[in-house]
């Protein structure tokens, strides 16, 4: 007789993505390999929001408990210079083009990933997503929207016009989205591993492809890319600690937030979100002037996490005005029986990243690049082999010690905000699904036309929220309900028997609890 058992969760913003982790758990991999099986699929189906051409960040925990931090943040080519860029960009960079490409280092994150914790072979890892690439997969209605909202930078990129925009019409939802080219990088990379895309002949065909566009990107600066595996920041509220992602990711400013409802400065988490909203508002808007500020390559910064979690809030004429950023990035999560959990950030920053796809290889390239202030006395300056300021930060929570839940989000800028919310939620009672999906609200620039102050609102949040938003003294800014520029997130809490899992309402996601025959489970923990 055989029982059946959760053998883990996966939850991501596009529902094949979800699939393709829930087909790793069943083959017998961890959730680490099966969060690789998903971010890979979303690099094929979900291209306006991450690509192999993309950065990732993530958190694995071990079953002994042990939390690692894998930075996989690309960097700036070690032959450009500060003077170069503003001589060419007239002391700006561009919010798109092949200045603002670093080197991709999303699939150095997968090698580090696996290395901590995976079992599975590439090939099958990279099954889904190579499936999806050359049979092809319907056009997501994200990715639909991104196409028709992005023409025009897409129109000015031979690579993106062709796969985009085929006879000069952008593609539709439900239209199919065929990818050749990917699919036979893919296929190499599932052969070689990880060295082909840095090393080996697909790195070859992208750098010769970005350089024929002008990119200062050389095979040197490929093979140098490495993901760094440290540890982790946390910050405790009552029984939980909450982990993130240190700098150069923003992960500090939700460990602010959190300090600040330890401190008592929130009421309690329902009032965070009800009738003490504005007091939450005021410090999101505090955390991003912090990040705006200060935030830059841990290597040459002159303030560490702590500093960052710790520091008072900047006058304004140390701030560097954020570029609107909607977060085109995917965030999943991934649980298995086996004690492994991982929350992973991966992205090409906004859409489309830099708009430049190299054809012979089927790779979109981020924008990290713009993140880089070419103000030379500026923090975050450019400057060579260095690495941006990110958005990405992936979350854990533990409640004594044991896993609690894993979240995982876009949003760009407002990633920690929405943290922030799922966390609050769930304090307060929320399921997975209530969490995700509750009406929400972001501080900062997450549009053109928005200002620091903006609050940009979901209309449906209830009245005494909107009454305190209304009062704090920003602006608020209202939106239609589950309005996808405030974030794709996924949620997996760990609950008596099993995992309650949730994917956002505003994405293309699904979230599965993996159900295995009693043997199965056992022979996948051995």
């Amino acid at each position: 007789m055989t029982t059946s058992s959760p053998l883990g969760a996966v939850a991501s913003s596009h529902y094949l993505a979800t699939e393709a982790g829930a087909a790793a758990l069943r083959a017998g991999g961890t959730a680490v390999d099966a969060a690789i099986a998903a971010a890979a699929a979303l690099c094929v189906v979900y291209p306006n929001n991450v690509a192999l051409g993309g950065d990732l960040v993530a958190l694995v925990r071990s079953p002994q408990g042990e939390i690692s931090f894998v930075n996989a943040t690309g960097r700036s080519a070690a032959g450009e210079s500060l003077d170069a860029l503003r001589a060419r960009h007239d002391g700006g960079l561009p919010s798109r083009g092949v200045d603002t490409v670093t080197v991709p280092g999303g699939i150095r994150g997968w090698e580090a990933l696996a290395a901590i914790g995976g079992r599975l072979p590439w090939a099958d890892r990279l099954e889904a997503a190579r499936r999806y690439a050359r049979d092809g997969v319907p056009t997501a209605t994200s990715v639909a929207r991104a196409i028709r909202d992005e023409r025009a930078a897409l129109e000015a990129d031979a690579g993106c016009r062709a796969l985009f925009l085929p006879g000069g019409r952008p593609l539709d939802e439900g239209e199919p989205l065929v990818q050749p080219a990917l699919a036979d990088t893919l296929d190499r990379i599932a052969e070689h591993g990880p060295d082909e895309f840095y090393t080996g002949a697909t790195a070859s065909r992208w750098i010769d492809g970005l350089a024929a566009l002008g990119s200062r990107i050389t095979a040197t600066d490929a093979a140098a890319a490495r993901a760094v595996v440290e540890a982790p920041i946390s910050e405790t509220v009552g029984e939980l600690e909450v982990v993130t992602a240190s700098p150069n990711t923003q992960g500090f400013s939700l460990l602010r937030t959190v300090r600040a409802l330890a401190n008592g400065l929130l009421g309690t988490p329902a009032d965070a979100l009800g009738t003490g909203a504005g007091a939450l508002a005021a410090v999101f808007h505090d955390n991003n002037r912090v990040r705006g500020a200060w935030l830059s390559d841990p290597d040459v910064a002159t303030i560490d996490a702590a500093g960052l979690v710790a520091a008072d809030v900047p006058p304004l004429d140390e701030l560097r005005a954020d570029l609107p950023a909607t977060g085109d990035t995917v965030g999943l999560t991934a649980v298995s029986a086996d004690g492994w959990a991982v929350s992973l950030v991966q992205s090409v920053y906004w859409a489309f990243g830099a708009c430049v796809l190299e054809p012979s290889t089927g790779v979109l390239f981020q924008n990290r690049g713009t993140s880089f202030s070419l103000d030379p006395g500026h923090p975050a300056a450019f400057g060579p082999g260095l690495r941006p300021p990110h958005t990405l930060m992936p979350v854990l929570v533990l409640r004594d010690g044991e896993l609690l839940q894993a979240q995982a989000t876009m949003g760009g800028q407002a990633q920690p905000q929405i943290h922030a919310h799922l966390l609050l939620r769930t304090l307060a009672g929320a399921s997975a699904l209530e969490a995700t999906s509750s009406p929400r609200w972001v501080v900062g620039v997450q549009d053109a036309g928005d200002v620091e102050a903006t609050i940009t609102i979901e209309r449906d949040v209830p009245e005494a929220t909107l009454t305190s938003l209304h009062a704090s003294g920003l602006k608020p800014r209202l939106v239609p309900p589950r309005d996808e520029n405030l974030g794709h997130s996924n949620l997996i809490r760990v609950v008596a028997g099993g995992y309650d899992a949730a994917s956002d309402p505003r994405s293309d996601g699904s979230a599965i609890v993996v159900e295995a025959a009693a043997e199965l489970l056992e022979e996948a923990g051995r």
